[in-house]
């Protein structure tokens, strides 16, 4: 067991390097070599947990994916019984802006796969499996509102949950780029959000 445990801390303290140089300067120019530097581990050694640079990326992926439901997950927890369908979805939406250094760096991450996984079907089964469940909860809770008398009548809560997730993941680019701040793209999730929820359904709930 002690074996297995000393195992995945290593393979970890080597993702965690990954995640710094994509923090800091991105990972399209990044070889093997730069990553074991980072970690402070010899090329070999590196080579004995990953075979490729691929690989590495593809369980960073995963582990990025892993850390970010648990900071969703922990906000909605936090909700208590002021989990309405619109805080539910504003609090999800802002966990996929990059507004600190953790996410930042795992966005960098999920962009460095992103053109990959064009034409790498295991890279491309990842997204599809990390956003059917995120459109599932947007459209469960859009339905909920509209039973409640809280969501605009003329939108369909299927095409708002995927219009969301898309207005989100392209928000996030732009703060990346630094064509607008994160305080820019909260406020703009916020107009959107004002569009199809009724003003009671967000009265005191925009903080």
């Amino acid at each position: 067991m002690q074996h297995r445990v000393d195992h995945e801390q290593r393979r970890r303290k080597l993702v965690d390097a990954l995640w710094r140089l994509a923090e800091t300067r991105g990972l399209d120019g990044v070889g093997m070599r730069e990553i074991a530097k980072e970690a402070g581990v010899s090329l070999g050694q590196l080579q004995h947990y990953f075979s490729g640079k691929e690989e590495l990326l593809l369980v960073a992926l995963t582990q990025n994916g892993e850390r970010a439901g648990a900071r969703v997950r922990q906000r909605l927890q936090d909700l208590g019984g002021r989990a309405t369908p619109y805080r539910i979805i504003r609090t999800s939406l802002q966990e996929m802006l990059p507004l600190d250094r953790e996410s930042r760096a795992g966005l960098l991450v999920h962009l460095a796969y992103l053109s990959r996984a064009v034409h790498d079907d295991q890279l491309r089964a990842i997204t599809k499996d990390a956003t059917t469940p995120l459109a599932a909860l947007f459209a469960d809770q859009l339905r909920r509102a509209a039973e409640d008398g809280d969501l605009a009548a003329d939108r369909n809560p299927e095409t708002e949950a995927g219009l969301l997730i898309c207005l989100a993941e392209g928000l996030t680019n732009y703060v990346l780029l630094d064509v607008y701040t994160a305080e820019v793209a909260q406020s703009m999730l916020d107009d959107y959000l004002a569009t199809l929820f009724t003003p009671a359904a967000r009265s005191g709930h925009d903080q």
